[in-house]
């Protein structure tokens, strides 16, 4: 089930989609916690160019999933990005690097075919070697 999300105030449109049902599983040594349950998938060139610009907020169990073709070097940076995030750089669902980064100053990269923005904080405890994983 798809619904719709603006990416400027949080109100509901038949725009970007947010895949319900989907959740985002950090699973350290096969203790399951749950990282977000509201999962969008940025997979066109430009929904990965936008990523969660131009936005005020997420909610708190937010995930913006960027899926790749492959492992290469993944750049994100926070330019006209309102608020702070926890960006997750995963391959063959292992975490290779986690960071915080804050509006319009930060910038980080690491090899990854899967790249997680979450809201500050949802990715605490989250460290390099752990399993994370998109469920459907």
């Amino acid at each position: 089930m798809l619904r719709g999300w603006d990416s400027c105030d949080g109100t509901l449109l038949p725009g970007d989609a947010i895949a319900v049902g989907m959740r985002v599983v950090h699973d350290p040594e096969g203790a399951n916690r749950t990282l977000a349950t509201e999962v969008d998938r940025a997979e066109s060139i430009v929904e990965q160019s936008r990523g969660v610009m131009f936005r005020r907020s997420l909610p708190e169990n937010y995930a913006l999933v960027f899926p790749f073709d492959g492992v290469g070097r993944r750049f994100i940076h926070m330019l006209f990005v309102a608020v702070s995030l926890d960006v997750v750089w995963v391959a063959d669902d292992e975490v290779r690097q986690v960071k915080t980064m804050h509006p319009w100053r930060s910038f980080g990269y690491a090899k990854a075919d899967t790249v997680l923005e979450l809201p500050v904080g949802a990715a605490d405890g989250v460290r390099a070697g752990d399993t994370v994983v998109i469920e459907n």
